[in-house]
């Protein structure tokens, strides 16, 4: 009988600390604005907390913060990066390639230049759009956003 009473107790007290985590987690999100969060993942950082890093590799995200904990890994953001990326190198900078004037080059040589310069380009936007979205998911609570407590 005593042993029932403690494993009930045991799962009450584990179901409590569960709760009052994701319910002090819920309340330290509401703090966070947009802005901060979306200027904590262009660094590279952790949206929630500003010091643990937010991708693990160039475009892996880590599954939880390393110093706060925050849950990171179940964040959808597959598709609107590559988006991002393509509008700001392909509208914005490629315009600016016609301002610059390259005809003391040869054809070939123009040609590969601005071409390794937008590749560079969009490998560097890339992982920075990416964690962008992953901040805006995350403070949003948008449809990708799924935390496993939720799931």
């Amino acid at each position: 009988m005593a042993g029932r009473a403690s494993c009930r107790r045991d799962k009450a007290r584990a179901f409590l600390t569960v709760a009052a985590h994701y319910i002090q987690t819920m309340n330290d999100h509401a703090v966070i604005t947009l802005k901060t969060a979306a200027g904590r993942a262009l660094l590279g950082r952790c949206p929630c907390c500003g010091q643990g890093k937010l991708m693990r590799s160039y475009l892996k995200q880590v599954e939880n913060c390393s110093v706060c904990g925050e849950s990171f890994g179940q964040i959808r953001a597959d598709d609107a990066a590559p988006w991002l990326t393509i509008i700001v190198v392909g509208h914005i900078f490629l315009p600016l390639a016609f301002l610059v004037n390259v005809d003391w080059m040869p054809v070939w040589a123009a040609m590969g230049m601005w071409s390794s310069c937008f590749a560079g380009l969009a490998l560097a936007i890339l992982p920075r759009a990416k964690m962008l979205f992953i901040a805006i998911l995350w403070q949003t609570r948008a449809p990708g956003y799924k935390p496993d407590e939720l799931v």
